[in-house]
């Protein structure tokens, strides 16, 4: 069972996602939020595996509110929620510590199938905001190459995170163990100075190291 938080500022998309959700097996919705101050104050007491985060609400926004839930509960994955595929906020909430990010028309299916992701540590991407976001990573500089302290290997985990593919989807994909993915994962993390998937995605964007798997 999935145990979902969500935040929105508008009663009606709030209480909509919230139907929504509860009606799919496998989903218990704990909680609902008005702002990102409310949401951050029910994810630290009620602990949901995932917030759906909007992130244009009043008193506190989304991208602030991952950055506080990403010091207090870090153990809960947010999800940012757009209405626009060109929201540039995007990529301020990934920096912040996202895990994905979906635009408001995302079926109910398909809003499972991202917090399933997340929580496999996997990154949850909608494509029809991620070429925004590549836009946006774009425009704040040339592309860089991949450092040569990445392993050809190494690489091609990148690659592949960047691609949303979990751990166990990675080591499948490549027929090795999902040990050595683990491995891999926390050594390529090191060397780019990454805290997590949706840096890691960032980053992989920013080098060259996306756009298919």
């Amino acid at each position: 069972m999935i145990r979902v938080l969500v935040a929105d500022d508008q009663r009606v998309v709030r209480e909509g996602l919230a139907l929504v959700l509860g009606l799919l097996p496998g989903i218990d919705v704990v909680g609902a939020a008005g702002d990102g101050a409310e949401a951050v104050e029910l994810a630290e007491r009620l602990r949901p595996d995932v917030v759906l985060m909007d992130l244009r609400m009043p008193r506190c926004d989304g991208v602030e509110a991952t950055r506080r839930l990403r010091q207090r509960a870090p153990d809960v994955r947010v999800i940012a929620l757009t209405t626009y595929s060109d929201d540039r906020s995007v990529l301020e909430a990934l920096r912040a510590g996202a895990r994905g990010y979906l635009t408001k028309d995302a079926g109910g299916e398909q809003i499972r199938e991202a917090m399933r992701r997340v929580l496999q540590d996997g990154a949850a991407i909608d494509p029809a905001v991620q070429h925004h976001v590549l836009n946006a990573l774009t425009e704040t500089g040339p592309p860089q190459e991949a450092p040569d302290v990445l392993t050809p290997r190494e690489a091609e985990v990148l690659k592949l995170i960047a691609a949303g593919l979990s751990n166990g989807e990675i080591a499948r994909r490549l027929y090795i163990s999902e040990g050595t993915v683990k491995s891999h994962v926390n050594h390529l993390f090191a060397k780019i100075d990454a805290r997590d998937r949706a840096q890691a995605v960032a980053y992989a964007y920013r080098h060259g190291l996306a756009g298919g798997a």
